[in-house]
C-alpha cells in the first residue's frame, strides 16, 4: 500500500473515532468519496490496524443503528420549515 494512502486512512480512522463522525462527514472533511471512505476504514484499515478498525467499526455500527432518527429528524425539520414559509 503506498504511503499516502496509508497516512490517510490512519487519518480518517482517528478523525471518525475523536468526532463520533459518520462517513459521509469524514468523506466532506477529507475532500473523497464516501466509497473511499468506506474501503479506507472497512479494509484498508484492517490491514494496518485490526484494533484501530474494531474502534471505527463500533462508532460506525452505532451510527447506523441511528441513522433513521436522523432522518426523520432531518424530514421534521423540512416540513417544519416550509409551513414558516406559507
Amino acid at each position: 500500500m503506498k504511503d499516502y494512502i496509508e497516512e490517510r486512512v490512519l487519518a480518517l480512522a482517528d478523525y471518525i473515532i475523536t468526532t463520533n463522525s459518520t462517513v459521509r462527514a469524514a468523506a466532506g472533511k477529507f475532500k473523497v468519496s464516501k466509497s473511499t471512505v468506506h474501503k479506507d476504514v472497512t479494509e484498508r484499515l484492517h490491514e494496518i490496524s485490526p484494533s484501530l478498525a474494531a474502534e471505527v467499526k463500533t462508532v460506525l455500527d452505532v451510527n447506523k443503528a441511528e441513522r433513521h432518527i436522523r432522518g426523520g429528524l432531518a424530514t421534521r425539520e423540512k416540513y417544519h420549515h416550509n409551513k414558516e414559509n406559507l
